[in-house]
């Protein structure tokens, strides 16, 4: 076994994993054994790929073994009943015989089922449906791993019991699930998009910043245009849109503000604003609007030269108004220190420090160094700049950190 043909084998079983479990969830109707039979296929391909090569339908062979160990599981069950038994024959389909459809958008909308708790459904669909692990999807909440595994937990029980349906639901109940699908879309965005350049994956496939763009504009379609679709996928396209620019060329890392507006993809942008001006037609505007919206008003840097901070001020008033997230908070501080003043954006962020989450948050440190640092306070921005680079998992923001820490001395 090659080192080489291991890798092919974990590469595409990564990249159809969560095609391959959204397919068995919906076609039986548990994530949980979902999930254990999906798992056992993965052990089999990853003991016989790289000595077999990798099959010319991995997908395919992935759900047809996984679904074996379902229906052997069913039937194990269902012996005394003859309606399990006969689902059972019914799902016994040979692996060539079925096109392998993609059914990640109806589980995306099962999971944000209003019988669900609020909290878990973004959660639940970032760890189902796009495979993230509970550390990875704790850190995007701000909470412990161990709080936020016994949540998912809970979830998939409650799924299985009640036996939630995984089908799209109607247009009318759209209000009630997709504002949860919109966040687990963004999320997984931006966990690709600040992933360090050598964690990103090579193929498109596997790429969760090409995935969800992908998905967001399925959901624009599925939900018939609705705005807040609208404006996620125009949010999207914004922050997109500045990705090599985020690089100089000896790969040191460049912040919004002193990047080059020329490596801006323009197209991208051009779309963006044709998705937001489609939103703004239509009802008073929601989170993903207003978002988009703040990076709008970066993104006309490209052709006026200069950043409007009090229009985006005045657009994080209103986000703040509708989410008042620890997020949302850090950076509306930053907006106001560019209008008001570093010492009342540390006054805006006050209410934070006490809050335990911000230990390991490592945006509130670096946002806190910043304002400190303008502020003039050396001693303190110096510790906060400590921290922040302490916290950080990309090489090249690190030694941007450190750079903006050294200078404090000079």
């Amino acid at each position: 076994m090659t080192a080489e043909a291991h890798r092919a084998a974990t590469r595409a079983v990564r990249e159809h994993y969560s095609r391959v479990l959204a397919s068995l969830a919906a076609q039986f109707r548990d994530v949980a054994a979902a999930e254990d039979a999906l798992s056992e296929s993965l052990v089999a391909a990853l003991a016989t790929w790289p000595e077999t090569g990798v099959p010319d339908e991995p997908a395919a062979w992935l759900l047809a073994v996984a679904r074996r160990r379902m229906i052997d599981q069913l039937r194990k069950r269902s012996r005394h009943d003859t309606a399990l038994s006969q689902l059972a024959r019914e799902w016994d389909i040979p692996p060539d015989t079925e096109k392998m459809e993609d059914k990640r958008l109806q589980l995306l909308f099962a999971c944000a089922h209003p019988a669900l708790e609020e909290k878990v459904r973004a959660p639940l669909m970032l760890q189902v449906v796009f495979g993230l692990d509970a550390q990875a999807i704790a850190a995007l909440f701000l909470m412990s791993p161990a709080a936020m595994s016994q949540r998912l937990v809970r979830a998939k029980q409650k799924i299985r019991d009640a036996g939630i349906p995984f089908g799209i639901p109607e247009p009318e109940d759209y209000p009630a699930r997709l504002d949860d699908v919109l966040a687990a879309i963004y999320a997984l965005f931006t966990t690709g998009y600040n992933a360090p350049p050598s964690a990103v994956p090579h193929s498109q496939d596997d790429d969760p910043s090409s995935e969800s763009i992908w998905l967001a504009q399925l959901v624009v379609t599925a939900s018939q245009h609705h705005p807040e679709a609208l404006g996620l996928l125009a949010l999207i396209l914004y922050v997109e849109s500045r990705r090599d620019a985020r690089r100089d060329e000896q790969g040191r890392y460049v912040p919004l503000s002193e990047q080059e507006t020329s490596a801006w993809d323009i197209e991208a942008i051009a779309k963006a604003d044709s998705l937001l001006t489609e939103a703004a037609g239509k009802v008073m505007p929601g989170r993903f609007q207003i978002e988009a919206a703040i990076q709008s008003v970066h993104a006309a840097r490209a052709q006026s030269g200069r950043t409007d901070w009090a229009s985006i001020l005045t657009f994080y008033d209103a986000l703040a108004e509708l989410t008042p997230t620890p997020v949302v908070l850090i950076n509306r501080a930053l907006a106001v220190s560019h209008v008001h003043g570093a010492d009342a954006a540390l006054a805006e962020i006050a209410c934070l420090e006490s809050e335990k989450r911000m230990a390991e948050y490592q945006p509130y440190w670096a946002a806190r160094a910043h304002l400190l640092a303008k502020a003039g306070q050396q001693g303190n921005a110096e510790r906060a700049y400590a921290r922040a680079i302490a916290l950080e998992s990309d090489a090249a923001v690190r030694a941007f950190l450190e750079t903006e820490r050294q200078r404090l001395a000079n």
